[in-house]
């Protein structure tokens, strides 16, 4: 049976999706070692107690991959004392911005056009295919840090879901992690109280149940989505491995480094 992440985790007031995802179990038995590697939405919020706890955590680096259009709706991140804040957009810079514009209003026939009908599904599953095929030198710098001397190490997006999602389950893949405990630890994302809280503008009214029909494909982990990621790499590289190499030009001996680091 798959063991997920430890049942105590602190309570970030400002910070959403945070967990260590240590204890994870490898294929060979191995397990990925506890405070190593982090994930999390943004941390532009975050409160000085929640600063106080991330700073406790000695980080080396936080992998930040949201782009310019998230840093200015959110702000950017706290900044922690000795601790290397590496920007790797995933999307392009202004991507999304009209979009989360439109969100943030409420603007019910622009959502139903936009998103209804499947196109919101359709949409997630096209952002994890692009982001697995385009940001190969991306996923590369990451995996090929963690191995030299970049942990412990927290990675974030927005809600910490998708970007950052897709980050750790390529680093858990590097590692050889089970598929299974791969697919668990996303999904945990879906948990209430890590759910990422969309701002509405001051002109926007509360939300209907219509819109919040419409919007829930875009704030749901769904395994269909990371599914689409793996066929993505199975499709354009044939199998894990080749993808490691030829892909993201992560060899087998940077692999074992990177295993020497983060797992038990």
């Amino acid at each position: 049976m798959t063991q997920q992440v430890p049942s105590t985790e602190p309570e970030l007031s400002g910070v959403r999706n945070f967990r260590d995802v240590g204890g994870l179990p490898t294929v060979d038995g191995r397990r990925v070692r506890h405070g190593v590697l982090f994930r999390s939405g943004h941390l532009a919020h975050a409160t000085a107690e929640d600063a106080a706890f991330l700073a406790s955590l000695n980080l080396h680096t936080i992998f930040d991959f949201r782009n310019a259009a998230d840093q200015k709706l959110e702000g950017p991140d706290v900044e922690l004392p000795g601790v290397r804040n590496v920007n790797l957009p995933l999307t392009d810079p202004a991507h999304g911005s009209e979009f989360w514009t439109m969100v943030r209003d409420g603007r019910i026939d622009e959502l139903r056009e936009t998103l209804g009908d499947g196109k919101a599904a359709d949409r997630m599953i096209r952002s994890y295919r692009a982001i697995i095929k385009k940001r190969t030198a991306e996923h590369s710098l990451v995996l090929r840090s963690l191995a030299e001397d970049s942990v412990p190490a927290l990675m974030h997006c927005a809600a910490g879901k998708d970007r950052a999602g897709l980050s750790v389950a390529v680093t858990l893949l590097a590692l050889g992690v089970e598929r299974e405990a791969i697919f668990a630890d996303y999904l945990e994302s879906n948990a209430k109280h890590r759910r990422y809280k969309v701002r509405r503008s001051s002109s926007a009214s509360a939300y209907t149940p219509e819109v919040m029909e419409l919007l829930s494909p875009l704030f749901e982990a769904r395994a269909a989505y990371l599914t689409a990621a793996f066929e993505t790499i199975e499709e354009t590289w044939g199998d894990v491995d080749t993808y490691l190499e030829k892909g993201v030009d992560v060899t087998p001996e940077i692999r074992e480094r990177l295993r020497e680091r983060l797992l038990d």
